[in-house]
């Protein structure tokens, strides 16, 4: 394994055993301005990903390789929920594989001699793609935070908010006043940081509470 870790460009994850392969594609990668780490097998990629830096990329991987296949690999890196997206670059792929792979979600599945423009086309994708993912994740962990921040009859009233009750109807559930309701209503707004209802039932489209309907859902119920 070779790579700089103080490095903050996308990280391409290479991995393939033959050394002139790694050499050439660390070259080119290097010449358009990304931070390469280099990896002759699957599970030295498994275990060394960890010490670079928390930066958007993907990994090229060879199909065939000592130990874990390419496939194998892609498989356990799900089984992980690590979202490395893969590019798959092979002198041995056939349509049967290269469709299972791509079911799995690969960003793309190149023979070699692949073209440097297909090649460094298919790692923009795959850092984009990583990139976006990661601003998700970004956003949502800032939602759960606010909600979080929401007492335990602020979430009652939040998931019958969202579902377009008003504040008699939610009263009435509740066995509360509607006044009450709207204190309550108001402190929510202020916590999740919105200013409508429709902004709220977006943002709970990104929480994980299963008392909560969906965002889609919630914004048909209410047009």
């Amino acid at each position: 394994m070779r790579g700089n870790p103080e490095h903050s460009a996308p990280t391409i994850h290479v991995v393939d055993d033959d050394p002139s392969v790694l050499v050439s594609l660390s070259r080119l990668l290097r010449s358009v301005g990304y931070q390469v780490a280099e990896f002759g097998s699957a599970e030295e990629l498994l275990v060394h990903r960890r010490n670079f830096p928390d930066v958007p990329g993907c990994a090229i991987v060879d199909l065939n390789l000592p130990g874990l296949s390419g496939l194998e690999l892609q498989e356990t890196l799900s089984q992980r929920k690590e979202g490395l997206p893969l590019v798959f670059l092979t002198g041995h792929g056939d349509i049967r594989t290269s469709v299972h792979a791509m079911k799995r979600e690969a960003v793309d599945f190149l023979t070699k001699p692949a073209s440097d423009v297909d090649l460094l086309a298919a790692v923009e994708r795959a850092v984009t793609t990583d990139a976006e993912a990661r601003e998700m994740r970004l956003q949502k962990e800032e939602i759960l935070a606010r909600y979080q921040q929401l007492t335990p009859r602020e979430r009652e009233v939040l998931a019958l908010v969202v579902r377009g009750m008003l504040n008699k109807q939610i009263a009435f559930e509740l066995g509360t006043a509607e006044r009450t309701i709207k204190a309550h209503r108001a402190k929510i707004m202020a916590k999740m940081r919105v200013q409508s209802v429709a902004e709220l039932v977006h943002l709970t489209g990104y929480l994980d509470d299963t008392s909560i309907p969906s965002g889609n859902a919630l914004l048909h119920q209410l047009s």
